[in-house]
């Protein structure tokens, strides 16, 4: 198992006791395993003291208003490349088998293409290829870096570690599509509404398109077409 992505997993789930109590441990996993620099290491302690010493409301707000009420900053990868397009839901199906053929069973309410999830799942295969998958979604942990670096938001290192791990460096043509994106504003709700205001995404296969191979699925993440950590696998 790779205990720095099941680190990262849990650094991007949802805030709780749990986690804050669980802060330092994280530190000296990622320290001990050595998979990351000392300066992406270093990057991640800011995040990880808010965790250790805020209290629990504000870290869960922050949160929320980065990630679940900015669609630019979504943690559902699919969202940043297909929207609410039909083809997401084809994507997330193959996904999905990729996860089961691997022996792994998603549980939860998450859907497969949230990252945490997607991290989790990485963390329990051979490095090699968990870095082969993250180079398909460099382009995306780019430019999500890059927006909560204009916030100045301590998770901004989570996704440069990401971009590190990753085998390859993210596509210059791709990143440009996926950056060229609006960067909501999640406190303008009147703009959220509007956004959000689009065709509910259908969870089975396109009848007129097959599903992409599962290896080949994150490869696939052009543009749109308009558990909490333990240490230990669970």
């Amino acid at each position: 198992m790779t205990v720095t992505l099941r680190a990262l997993s849990a650094l991007l789930t949802y805030p709780s006791p749990e986690l804050q109590a669980a802060a330092p441990d994280i530190a000296r996993a990622l320290c001990d395993e050595g998979l990351l620099g000392a300066e992406a290491i270093a990057g991640l302690e800011p995040l990880l003291a808010q965790f250790a010493a805020d209290d629990i409301f504000d870290v869960q707000e922050r949160f929320v208003l980065l990630f679940d009420r900015s669609r630019s900053l979504s943690l559902n990868l699919f969202e940043h490349v297909h929207g609410e397009s039909r083809d997401r839901g084809g994507a997330m199906v193959d996904l999905l088998e990729t996860y089961r053929a691997g022996g792994f069973e998603p549980v939860g309410p998450e859907l497969p293409d949230h990252l945490p999830m997607l991290l989790e799942f990485l963390s329990t295969r051979p490095l090699a290829e968990a870095r082969e998958m993250l180079a398909d979604a460099a382009h995306i942990f780019v430019a999500v870096a890059e927006r909560l670096e204009k916030r100045k938001s301590p998770y901004a290192p989570v996704f440069r570690a990401l971009e590190t791990l990753a085998a390859s460096p993210a596509e210059a043509e791709l990143l440009a599509e996926i950056s060229a994106q609006p960067d909501d504003d999640p406190e303008d709700l009147a703009a959220l509404d509007a956004i959000w205001e689009e065709a509910a995404v259908t969870f089975g296969p396109d009848p007129n398109a097959g599903c992409p191979t599962g290896r080949d699925l994150l490869a696939r993440m052009g543009p749109a077409p308009q558990p909490e950590w333990t240490g230990e696998k669970g």
